[in-house]
């Protein structure tokens, strides 16, 4: 998804939205820094910030976000696990900054 496309995307959401961007990756990742996400309250996602189960941690930890948690660094360390049962394959580390993308459209507590 181009800057544009997720820009006009944003605009166009009437619900809180979470955006998810990659601010560093070492080592073999799917993503590079400055891929973006947007995680939409009710579940709606527009674009990737790498799939699979590290893209999971990124939604996981977005989530809190819509209950009031500040915004925050997830690392997504894709390094192979042998005691996991999805072992990650590329090998490298993102640092996926997550943050309100719309703080208008929030019900502050």
């Amino acid at each position: 998804m181009s800057e544009k496309q997720l820009l006009a995307r944003l605009a166009s959401l009437e619900e809180p939205a979470i955006l998810a961007t990659i601010v560093s990756s070492k080592g073999s990742t799917p993503r590079k820094t400055g891929a973006r996400m947007l995680i939409g309250k009710s579940g709606v996602i527009a674009g990737t910030v790498g799939g699979g189960c590290g893209e999971g941690e990124v939604i996981e930890a977005a989530m809190k976000l819509f209950d009031g948690a500040p915004p925050r660094t997830v690392r997504v360390d894709l390094t192979d696990d042998f005691t996991s049962w999805s072992p990650a394959v590329c090998g490298g580390i993102m640092n996926i900054f997550i943050e309100r993308a719309n703080p208008a459209r929030f019900d502050d507590p």
